[in-house]
């Protein structure tokens, strides 16, 4: 996490990441959703149930950036680019296109690291054989 700095100049709301997570200790917030300015960035402290590759869903977000960091236990994750993806219904209540399938490619989490998927990346989080408590950055693109 202290390299996330390195990234600041990938949007112009990143800066505001880097200062709350210098700031909060992430174990210590309660499940939810946490405002830093507002719809425009925030972070959810989600509790992820146990799932294997073959149940966890490819997801894809058209406004908004994803900084996924694991809390208690790392956990897997798969990647596949949105173009290599098959067409698939946007639901813009959620900023959320869902996607069946195995991911191209599959990579540990621990905690004290992060992932950023931008719109352009199919991501598979929270593959996991534990409850895994995690926060997920919400950032507009």
């Amino acid at each position: 996490m202290e390299q996330f700095n390195r990234y600041a100049g990938l949007n112009p709301l990143f800066p505001r990441v880097a200062e709350f997570l210098a700031s909060t200790d992430m174990a210590s917030l309660k499940p939810g959703r946490h405002d830093i300015l507002g719809d425009d960035l925030y972070v959810n402290i989600a509790e992820a149930k146990p799932k294997t590759q073959a149940e966890a869903l490819i997801e894809t977000h058209d406004c908004m950036i994803d900084i996924q960091v694991p809390i208690t236990d790392a956990e897997q994750q798969g990647w596949t680019p949105r173009e290599a993806l098959p067409h698939s219904t946007y639901n813009p209540d959620t900023d959320m296109t869902l996607y069946e399938g195995q991911a191209q490619t599959y990579f540990e989490l621990r905690p004290g690291q992060f992932t950023i998927f931008f719109p352009s990346d199919g991501h598979a989080p929270a593959i996991t054989a534990t409850t895994l408590r995690k926060a997920i950055f919400k950032v507009k693109a």
